[in-house]
């Protein structure tokens, strides 16, 4: 009720009255609520209202930003190993396709193989989604692409910056990682498709009060540096929605000239990364299926399906 009412005040008796409970039981949960965080101010004969610049994540302030015809059955956990291990789990117990977990904090959040995705509490928006796609699985990429493409129109909207695409699942604002996007399934073996799939996206809202992780700190960044108020709930509503509408039509593929448009690696020199190997190559161009098209120093062309690439600085 406070977040549908944000930034006006509300009566603790029309609270009481609505809720049919007694005006304590109001103030009782006021007071829950700011124990969790929330930032609910309380002004004698105006009642309660929900700050502005309040970023907590709940179902209710991501569906404020929702139409209201919306797919989504919204949870959100104030900590998870990760949402997409969490979706999964979900998935395999019969979750239907548009459940979505939230969290505020993952303590083993996952990035490409081997690597994690770190996610420190309250500057990130962490999320992930149950999808039952009819696809097989040579066609994983198009739910990456897709999420890289609406994650990227969801942040130029929330942020007001542009967001470019490192092939094949990572999004960048001014030079710096902002996103990484993680796309996870079951296949069944005797048709070659997908039983479930869950389609995990981590975006870096805020810069971490102490910074990132010396490892980090050259290639991450945050799409609001200048500390913005909330909008968290916002950025998760819009990619969600982008995500939607491209997820209709998926096996069409509509999105591919806008995801090719926003790849900033086409054209420029690059190392490729392959059993261990690093390799020097030039990203010449992406097939209709995001194959990208690398040259190698004996002029000789390769398409890649997946794989680690950098730019040749490194």
């Amino acid at each position: 009720m406070l977040e549908e009412r944000r930034g006006r005040y509300v009566s603790g008796v029309a609270l009481a009255q609505e809720l049919g409970v007694s005006r304590n039981a109001v103030w009782k949960a006021v007071e829950s609520l700011r124990k969790e965080g929330y930032d609910v101010a309380a002004v004698t004969n105006k009642g309660y209202t929900l700050s502005q610049d309040n970023d907590l994540l709940s179902p209710a302030s991501i569906e404020r930003h929702l139409p209201d015809s919306h797919p989504f059955d919204i949870s959100v956990r104030k900590r998870v190993d990760s949402t997409n291990a969490e979706a999964r789990r979900r998935a395999l117990e019969g979750a239907p396709e548009g459940t979505v977990v939230v969290a505020e904090e993952q303590t083993r959040g996952k990035g490409r193989p081997g690597k994690s995705f770190y996610s420190p509490a309250s500057t990130g928006l962490y999320l992930s989604i149950v999808l039952r796609p009819s696809l097989r699985a040579d066609q994983a990429q198009y739910l990456t692409t897709a999420a890289a493409v609406a994650g990227a129109r969801a942040i130029e909207r929330v942020a007001k910056k542009e967001a470019l695409i490192k092939w094949v699942n990572d999004i960048y604002c001014e030079g710096k990682k902002v996103s990484g996007i993680l796309t996870e399934g079951a296949i069944d073996m005797e048709s070659g498709c997908f039983e479930h799939a869950v389609l995990g996206i981590g975006v870096n809202v805020k810069s971490p009060e102490d910074g990132f992780p010396a490892e980090l700190a050259e290639v991450a960044g945050a799409i609001c540096d200048d500390g913005r108020g909330a909008v968290r709930s916002e950025l998760a509503a819009r990619i969600l929605v982008n995500f939607w509408e491209l997820y209709q039509t998926i096996e069409s593929r509509s999105f591919y000239e806008e995801y090719r448009n926003r790849c900033f690696l086409l054209g420029k020199p690059i190392v490729v990364t392959r059993n261990g190997t690093r390799i020097r190559a030039r990203a010449v161009d992406l097939t209709e299926d995001f194959k990208l098209v690398i040259e190698l120093p004996d002029k000789t062309t390769l398409e890649l399906p997946y794989g680690e690439v950098s730019t040749s600085r490194g």
